[in-house]
């Protein structure tokens, strides 16, 4: 299943921990359609701008995977609405990435996850009718 034109259900649901812990990551009605908003407004653009592949590290957990991981209890990978990107070892980097939803897409959260001169990954929410900014 597509949740946007270069974006899968299951590169969103990906998760080794799950594998190995035998976790059934499948998400629910409503996370599903917080997943393709996530994909239409957030992966989506950033995959058409640089024109190459996006890597999503972690996009959606269900509760039990989310604690296995270490995430937070209020974490919006939980509900479908947050997004993991990865794009190290590509000539996409992570801060162009950063910088591209920072200056051109509306967002709920957008973290630079350590790193000095670019970030580790990239970590993003969007909420409908919502986003902070």
């Amino acid at each position: 299943m597509k949740l946007s034109k270069n974006l899968t259900l299951a590169e969103a649901i990906r998760s080794e921990t799950a594998k190995r812990k035998y976790v059934d990551n499948t998400p629910s009605g409503i996370e599903l359609d917080n997943l393709k908003l996530t994909a239409e407004k957030i992966f989506q653009p950033i995959r058409d701008h640089f024109n190459k592949p996006i890597y999503v590290s972690s996009m959606f957990r269900c509760e039990r995977l989310n604690g296995l991981v270490g995430g937070t209890s209020h974490s919006k990978h939980i509900t479908g609405q947050a997004i993991d990107i990865d794009n190290d070892g590509t000539d996409v980097s992570n801060k162009d990435i950063f910088n591209y939803i920072k200056d051109n897409l509306k967002f709920d959260v957008l973290i630079w996850e350590l790193g000095d001169d670019s970030p580790n990954w990239v970590h993003c929410s969007y909420v409908e009718g919502l986003n902070r900014g």
